[in-house]
């Protein structure tokens, strides 16, 4: 319970102090809602196949780039090292930190869903299996944000870092074009990136329907990618976080 309490606390400063900006908060609600409306005005017909996959993008950027900037800057101010001085585990520090950038991602995505389901009917076919894929993305992507993080010293320098990695799995794993539509030589590649699992659950979420034969198999493979995600956050952490 005290652990829980500390990693609370740590979230709750982030977001009073970094989320709640209304900047941010536009920019995570107004890019997908744009980008599927311009879906939807080419053609109502076909919006619901790529639905799944911008709520999986608003998940990605969101997530990823909320937790970098908030760790960066705080490695620029000192307050990062302050922290790490506290009587907390690493731990703890890591779970606070993915929580509010989560949370971030989590409530974009909600909002977009929800303005979704409100305006364009969208359906949910398996809702349990919907809102496993949200939180499994999001704890996966939050991670790999605060990875990237503690890599550089710079804001720019960790988006250039994440931004190599975030562009070319976006048009490799079902956000815009289907699994079985890639290039053959392309389908091991998509089956290497995790966005591709998360697509595939709310995917399966909003239509009944997915590339893999049963949600199983993502929601599997995204779990396998979330305890590699913390492993790895968690070593770059302790050998970079003091730098």
């Amino acid at each position: 319970m005290i652990q829980f309490r500390r990693i609370l606390a740590i979230s709750l400063k982030d977001i009073e102090s970094y989320y709640g900006k209304p900047p941010l908060i536009t920019w995570g609600l107004m890019f997908p809602a744009v980008l599927l409306l311009s879906v939807y005005v080419k053609d109502p017909a076909t919006y619901l196949a790529v639905a799944p996959g911008i709520i999986a993008m608003t998940l990605l950027f969101g997530n990823t780039s909320m937790a970098a900037i908030v760790v960066t800057f705080e490695k620029r101010a000192g307050t990062l090292q302050r922290l790490l001085l506290a009587p907390l585990s690493m731990r703890t520090i890591i779970l606070g930190k993915a929580l509010s950038a989560s949370a971030y991602g989590l409530v974009s995505a909600l909002i977009l869903t929800l303005g979704l389901k409100l305006v364009l009917a969208m359906p949910l076919a398996d809702p349990p299996i919907f809102v496993a894929g949200l939180m499994l993305g999001a704890g996966c992507f939050s991670l790999l944000g605060l990875t990237a993080s503690v890599m550089v010293q710079e804001v720019f320098e960790a988006m250039t870092l994440l931004n190599f990695f975030r562009f070319p799995i976006l048009f490799i794993s079902g956000v815009f074009m289907p699994l079985s539509e890639l290039p053959h030589w392309l389908k091991p590649l998509a089956l290497a990136s995790p966005l591709t699992y998360v697509v595939e659950l709310l995917q399966f979420g909003v239509t009944g329907q997915s590339e893999f034969p049963t949600p199983l198999i993502p929601f599997s493979v995204s779990l396998l990618f979330l305890l590699i995600s913390w492993f790895l956050t968690e070593a770059m952490f302790r050998r970079r976080a003091h730098v």
